[in-house]
């Protein structure tokens, strides 16, 4: 299956970020704790290379806390300030003033030096659809701020928010980037989903999920749905036809039954994504750092 999706409104939104960029001392940058390396827009870094930078791991609750430290160290060793947080519960997000006046400690210093005082740090707040920017503000500001949904495209356009006397910031659009050289790429972003379920084959999606899942965790598939055990394939990767064959036993286990008796699919597709993706099937890192080198092949 092709992995792609970048519509219209996207590259409207890179302008407007290309025009704003020299507004802001610093870029507080949203991945998804969940494949940290492939939700990292490359036009993004592009576009920030000479300002400051804060990543910060959204959705760790959801990601596998061995993973989160070993990607923190990660990022931290590309000379990015790093945190990991549940926008959703505000877990994690205490300290992000304190990391902000870390990361813009020379522009500080340089203001306090000319006789500037109490003007704020000004952060652009980028990432690609789906990430919860928007969760992330109005959970960092205490109010609603900016409009959230569970579906990429909810934010449209730019408004900046003062936060307190110290910050304020610009929320953007979630945005991809034209062409996913890596097909694995974008299906780790479908897996997610920071694009359109509309355009994707739910259950091609699902297979090629349940692929992954059991390279790294089979005992979660095991475990949810009381199947036999899910081979580990670390070398030798799941076929489509045997990932089919776990869908429809996923299919059998939650009474998801088409007309005529058969497997509906579908129907099951939907299901196993979404517990996936709400973390029912527990705390799952699909780009792993250690024992496999997906995520070096992204970063060169």
């Amino acid at each position: 299956m092709n992995y792609q999706w970048y519509p219209g409104h996207m590259t409207k939104a890179v302008r407007m970020m290309q025009e704003n960029i020299k507004l802001v001392d610093l870029i507080i940058e949203l991945v998804d704790a969940r494949i940290p390396l492939s939700s990292r827009n490359p036009d993004i870094n592009e576009l920030g290379k000479n300002k400051s930078r804060i990543v910060l791991m959204n959705k760790s609750d959801l990601a596998d806390p061995a993973q989160n430290r070993k990607w923190v160290q990660y990022f931290q060793e590309q000379g990015a300030h790093v945190l990991e947080v549940n926008s959703r519960s505000g877990a994690g997000l205490k300290a992000l003033d304190g990391l902000v006046q870390e990361a813009c400690r020379e522009k500080l210093e340089r203001d306090r030096r000319r006789g500037i005082v109490n003007r704020p740090v000004r952060a652009m707040v980028v990432g690609i659809p789906n990430v919860g920017k928007s969760t992330f503000i109005n959970s960092f500001a205490g109010k609603a701020c900016t409009k959230t949904g569970n579906k990429p495209g909810v934010t449209k356009g730019k408004q900046w928010i003062r936060l307190n006397k110290n910050l304020e910031l610009l929320d953007t659009p979630g945005i991809l980037w034209p062409k996913f050289e890596d097909q694995e790429v974008g299906m780790r972003l479908a897996f997610i989903g920071s694009m359109n379920d509309e355009i994707i084959v739910q259950e091609d999606l699902a297979c090629d999920l349940i692929r992954v899942i059991c390279r790294y965790y089979p005992e979660a598939l095991t475990g949810r749905y009381g199947l036999e055990e899910c081979p580990r394939t670390q070398q030798n990767e799941l076929t489509q036809e045997d990932a089919a064959k776990v869908l429809a036993d996923i299919a059998e286990s939650r009474k998801c039954i088409a007309r005529g008796g058969g497997p509906d699919l579908s129907r099951a597709a939907a299901l196993f994504i979404d517990d996936f993706r709400s973390g029912r099937l527990g705390r799952l890192t699909l780009e792993q750092r250690g024992g496999n080198c997906d995520e070096e092949k992204k970063d060169t």
